[in-house]
């Protein structure tokens, strides 16, 4: 029996957004190890290596001067902050709960859309992301028990990657999007190399963590591979709402390799935005939009620098 473009569609992108996860909870491993510059250096020329070559084997890299591009440089440097808020915040925060705060990265960029862009947005969509970051609220709790700050740095990471993808759709289409990912890990890899320093000096490298930041960085290929399948098989609104999917990963890998179980509070938070994120790209879709603003230009839910 044929399986349907949209269903095979859906298969890709909770395989997308599985291994991406699967990228972090390694990261997360070994965050006790080593500074988040470190990992970000190390995971880095390991990712920079097998995208650039995935690039240069796709011709993505034969005219280098694109690469200069201004809005190629500054989704470089939005990436940079999500990237290293993100792997901070991972070191210290459950998978799980990191990842309920990424959710609202949709309702992010349609908020920045609206409010950088002029892209139009109603009212219900407004009051839909209005009540997406109150789920955010819930999920970190500030100023009651269990609140940690580096919640704060999820937030910045949140803000970075909104700001990211929003550069990223002002990207001339002529330049391959491969060739924009290679530049973004090059670029995140050496700022990494400078930050290992500050951030505690470099810790030598076991020959197990070393294959293990290879393989987070490996995974990055299967990941971009698959979620481009998805959004080329299926229709994006029906696609789309799989990207939640990173979610149940998260809390099934927080659970079996951390021992992280998930309270009710951070659910329901999680609830709450990924509630609302779908109601705002319902309302996109009604309206017409045949790529919906809510509708991340990255190649992850998360930073995809590293």
């Amino acid at each position: 029996m044929a399986t349907s473009p949209n269903l095979r569609a859906a298969l890709f992108m909770v395989l997308a957004m599985a291994t991406f996860t699967c990228n972090d909870a390694i990261t997360k491993s070994l965050s006790s190890q080593m500074n988040a510059g470190q990992i970000m250096f190390v995971r880095g020329v390991f990712a920079t290596l097998f995208v650039g070559l995935l690039a240069w084997q796709q011709g993505a890299l034969r005219n280098p001067r694109r690469a200069l591009n201004p809005l190629v440089l500054t989704r470089s440097f939005f990436e940079l902050g999500g990237t290293g808020f993100f792997l901070v915040a991972l070191g210290h925060m459950p998978l799980a709960n990191i990842s309920a705060v990424l959710q609202s990265l949709p309702l992010a960029v349609t908020m920045g859309a609206a409010l950088a862009l002029r892209e139009p947005v109603g009212w219900r969509r407004w009051i839909a992301i209005l009540i997406g970051f109150a789920g955010v609220v819930v999920i970190v709790r500030p100023g009651v028990e269990g609140f940690s700050t580096y919640s704060v740095l999820a937030l910045l990471s949140v803000a970075c990657c909104a700001a990211r993808d929003l550069a990223t759709r002002r990207i001339p289409s002529d330049i391959p999007s491969l060739m924009v990912s290679t530049v973004t890990a090059a670029f995140v890899t050496v700022f990494g190399s400078l930050t290992v320093a500050p951030l505690g000096g470099w810790v030598p490298l076991s020959f197990g963590a070393a294959a293990a930041l290879a393989a987070a960085g490996f995974l990055l290929i299967p990941s971009m591979v698959f979620l481009i399948l998805a959004m080329r098989t299926g229709d994006v609104a029906f696609v789309a709402p799989f990207r939640y999917t990173a979610l149940l990963w998260a809390i099934t890998l927080g659970i079996l390799v951390f021992g992280e179980w998930p309270d009710g509070t951070m659910l329901a938070g999680a609830g709450i935005v990924i509630a609302s994120g779908l109601y705002s790209l319902y309302r996109e879709t009604i309206l017409g939009r045949r790529r919906p603003i809510s509708e991340t230009a990255a190649s992850s839910m998360a930073p995809d620098g590293t």
